[in-house]
């Protein structure tokens, strides 16, 4: 890559109640028009860890990309979230937009990244251009599959536990092919999430304090206006694409697209097909 991870890292202090929050971003790029990049809840995660296949190509078309590593991720200020999580994470964004003094952003989640996505649209209509949704967007029950998937399943028992061992059998799930996976990366991985207990600990004791930490907003789709552009795996464990078809049926100015052999990481794992894809729905 031509740039890294330290020479686009910064932070900004966002106040949350009666806190005030050190919330770290990478800054990339100086296009007029700015995408966001939210991540997931995986153990470990970060802006930067979840989306550095894509972060260039976005440049390269002239955007300017914002990975926040969201309360509690990455290099962020841990918290514990009584309430509903992906609210707390949209009240974030704008809290960081708001001091970079940005009004108009895209937004582009993967799985909590996506449902924060979906929160933020529905309080700060007026600041959302463009949403891109991979792997989550709304909370509620599949239609075909138990509950918790077996990806949420190991999730939680990597957030309990977080061994080498459990860091693989999660990643069996987590991505179609677990074999790109390399042993350089699980080990990366791994020494993020020892390296901030802090953030286990208080994922474990929202966890506890309110079990339903991502609502359900399916009722409240039909409200987004902003174009939205659903993408899902095909064989994604941790959640359904069924979810996808929930999406796509509440948003009304939305499209679907399934990646077959792709599991919950379709940025990562079909990544550029997803480059060029999002890049053309965000031009046009």
């Amino acid at each position: 890559m031509r740039i890294n991870e330290a020479d686009t890292s910064r932070f900004a202090k966002v106040k949350e109640g009666e806190a005030e929050l050190n919330i770290h971003y990478n800054d990339c790029g100086t296009g007029s028009e700015v995408v966001v990049m939210l991540h997931g809840s995986g153990p470990g995660a970060s802006g930067w860890a979840n989306f550095n296949r894509n972060i260039e190509p976005l440049m390269d078309a002239g955007y300017r990309v914002l990975l926040i590593d969201l309360p509690g991720w990455g290099k962020s200020d841990s918290i514990v979230n009584t309430g509903s999580r992906s609210d707390l994470n949209a009240r974030i964004v704008k809290g960081v937009i708001d001091a970079l003094g940005i009004g108009k952003i895209s937004l582009l989640g993967n799985s909590m990244g996506g449902h924060s996505s979906v929160a933020f649209t529905l309080a700060y209509p007026g600041n959302v251009s463009k949403l891109v949704l991979m792997g989550g967007g709304t909370g509620g029950m599949s239609l075909f599959n138990a509950m918790p998937t077996e990806g949420i399943k190991l999730l939680n028992a990597l957030y309990r536990e977080p061994t080498l061992e459990n860091l693989k059998k999660f990643n069996d799930v987590f991505v179609f092919d677990a074999s790109v996976l390399t042993e350089d990366l699980l080990q990366a991985r791994l020494a993020n999430m020892l390296n901030r207990k802090d953030h286990l600990e208080n994922f474990l004791k929202s966890l506890a304090a309110n079990p339903k930490q991502f609502p359900d907003f399916s009722p409240r789709l039909p409200t987004i206006t902003a174009p939205t552009l659903i993408v899902w795996g095909r064989q994604d464990r941790v959640v359904p694409f069924d979810t996808g078809l929930r999406l796509v049926a509440g948003i009304p100015n939305s499209q679907l697209h399934i990646f077959n052999q792709c599991g919950h990481w379709a940025q990562w794992e079909h990544a550029d097909a997803f480059n060029r894809m999002v890049i053309d729905f965000l031009a046009h």
